[in-house]
C-alpha cells in the first residue's frame, strides 16, 4: 500500500511558513509518504522547483493547486497551467479538465473558510463530465482549528461517488502527513487510478491536537511575517531559518512552464 498527502502549503502561499526544500526533505525523512502534493493558495509557481528537486529526495510530486473558486475551495491535481480563481465549481472543475487534470474537494463544510457544501459538491456531480474530473472529497483535514467537524464529514463523503481522502493542509513543517490517503500501488500514476476509480481509504490522526497545531502555527507565520522562513540546502542538510527574499530570488531559475 501506498500513502499520499495531497494538500500541502509551501511559501509560495501567503499562509505557509516552508520552502519547498524544506516540505521535500521533511517528508523524506520523517514521513512514510510515497507521494506529495503542493497545493498553494491559487499559484503553481513552486511547481516546477518541486518537481525538478523531488527525485533528489525520492519522492513523487503531483503538480497541484488550491483554487479559490466562487464556490469554495477545490484541489486541482496534475496540473500544469494556472487555474483562474472566482469562478464557480463547474467552471473550474472544466477548466481542470481540460487541462488533464482531476480535482478533489477541500475541507467541505470547514468553519470559517471558504468551503464547499456538500450540496453544492452534489449539484455539481450532476452536470454530464463533472464526476470525470471531480474525483475525490477531502473526509479528513489535518490541520484546521474545525477538525472536530472531521467525523460529520467523513460520514456525509461516504455517501458520495467520490474517492475519500485525507490530507494535512500542512502550512507548517510538522503537520505534513496528518492526514494521508491510502491507496494500492506507490506511484502517482496508481494514485490517480485509485482517485478515479474511489478506490481509496483515509488514514487519519486520532484524537488531533487542533489546538496544539496553533501553537506551532502562530510563531512560525510571525516569523514569516519579519522574513524568515524553514529551509534547507540539500537532502542531507539540516533544516533551519532562511530569508524569504533570497528563496524567492533564487526560486527564479526554476522557469515556468508554458
Amino acid at each position: 500500500m501506498g500513502y499520499a498527502d495531497l494538500h500541502i502549503h509551501t511559501i509560495h502561499s501567503y499562509d505557509a511558513t516552508a520552502s519547498v526544500a524544506a516540505v521535500l526533505q521533511y517528508v523524506a525523512n520523517h514521513t512514510d509518504l510515497d507521494v506529495i502534493a503542493i497545493t498553494d493558495h491559487d499559484t503553481i509557481s513552486g511547481i516546477n522547483e518541486a518537481v525538478d528537486l523531488a527525485p533528489r529526495y525520492g519522492i513523487e510530486v503531483i503538480p497541484g493547486c488550491e483554487v479559490s473558486t466562487a464556490d469554495g475551495h477545490l484541489l486541482a491535481l496534475f496540473i500544469h497551467r494556472p487555474v483562474p480563481a472566482g469562478l464557480s465549481l463547474i467552471e473550474t472543475v472544466e477548466l481542470i479538465g481540460a487541462q488533464g487534470g482531476i480535482c478533489i474537494a477541500a475541507h467541505p463544510m470547514a468553519f470559517g473558510i471558504n468551503s464547499l457544501t456538500f450540496t453544492t459538491i452534489q449539484n455539481a456531480l450532476l452536470k454530464p463530465g463533472i464526476s470525470q474530473v471531480l474525483v475525490g472529497v477531502e473526509a479528513f483535514n489535518g490541520s484546521l482549528i474545525s477538525s472536530w467537524r472531521n467525523p460529520m464529514v467523513e460520514r456525509i463523503s461516504q455517501t458520495l461517488p467520490l474517492a475519500q481522502t485525507g490530507n494535512s493542509d500542512s502550512h507548517i513543517l510538522e503537520t505534513i502527513g496528518q492526514g494521508s490517503t491510502e491507496f494500492f500501488g506507490y506511484t502517482a500514476r496508481e494514485l490517480r487510478c485509485a482517485l478515479i476509480a474511489a478506490d481509496t481509504r483515509v488514514r487519519k490522526v486520532p484524537n488531533l491536537d487542533c489546538f496544539g497545531i496553533i501553537d506551532r502555527y502562530v510563531p512560525r507565520i510571525m516569523l514569516r511575517k519579519m522574513g524568515w522562513v524553514t529551509d534547507n540546502r540539500t537532502p542531507q542538510t539540516n533544516l533551519y531559518f532562511a530569508r524569504e527574499k533570497n528563496l524567492i530570488q533564487n526560486h527564479q531559475s526554476y522557469s515556468p512552464q508554458n
